[in-house]
């Protein structure tokens, strides 16, 4: 298992597009967060906080992460190497678990650097060191554990088609549905009488309860759960290969 991990980190970085997809998202967050083309950036607001980052980047992470997992499985679809990998003494698990986590570590080497933004922000106010760092810390648990989520989905997206790009569009589609739908959904009128529990369901209630610094045992507890069922209907398929 850990050697797959460490095959999946090397082959994305084998080409300029792991540091490409990358730096993509550090620049788009950084020209919103820091740019005057940006109407929410920082630099024009009053209050100085990231609170706007945490806002925008699971929109970014909504194609962020489809693209780096889109070829996770596809690829190993396409080229026949999936018969030489089911093949091996591994558990079908274990092989949806190490191109999870590469998936995962990827995400959080992107995440990393925007560190540099708190750092900024926090000697950036007129009252230095005003900013509330245990509610970026909340914040910055919460992006990860929505990351978990975004990086399951696609990976179970990928092992759904041989096509790359279906599996990108899928990958978005799924998400975007967790991330958004079940709030949607509570909104319709014929729907009014649940709509606390639909929104319970989606990604989004359970995000910005921990982008506020609040973190509770059941929203950990969702992150966790949603993460793992799509890593088990992944090894579904994969088992499926099998026989």
């Amino acid at each position: 298992m850990i050697r797959l991990y460490k095959k999946e980190i090397s082959i994305f970085f084998s080409t300029i597009i792991g540091y490409l997809i990358i730096g993509l998202f550090l620049l788009i967050s950084s020209l919103i967060l820091w740019h005057d083309i940006s109407e929410i950036n920082i630099l024009d607001n009053a209050y100085a906080s990231m609170d706007t980052f945490f806002s925008i980047a699971p929109l970014i992470f909504l194609l962020f992460i489809p693209s780096v997992s889109m070829r996770v499985f596809s690829e190993e679809f396409n080229t026949g190497t999936i018969e030489t990998l089911i093949t091996k003494p591994i558990s079908s698990f274990e092989i949806v678990t190490a191109k999870f986590f590469a998936v995962l570590s990827l995400v959080i080497i992107a995440i990393l650097p925007t560190i540099t933004y708190v750092i900024s922000i926090y000697f950036l106010g007129e009252t230095t060191r005003n900013l509330d760092l245990a509610a970026v810390v909340g914040s910055y648990i919460g992006l990860l554990l929505l990351s978990s989520i975004f990086s399951s989905i696609s990976v179970y997206a990928s092992s759904l088609s041989t096509n790359q790009i279906v599996a990108f569009i899928l990958a978005i589609i799924m998400s975007s549905f967790f991330f958004f739908g079940f709030d949607i959904l509570s909104q319709l009128p014929y729907l009014q009488i649940v709509d606390l529990t639909l929104q319970k369901i989606g990604i989004s209630y359970h995000y910005n309860m921990m982008s506020k610094g609040l973190l509770k045992i059941s929203d950990l507890v969702y992150f966790m759960s949603v993460s793992l069922l799509f890593i088990k209907l992944t090894e579904v398929v994969i088992k499926n290969k099998k026989t």
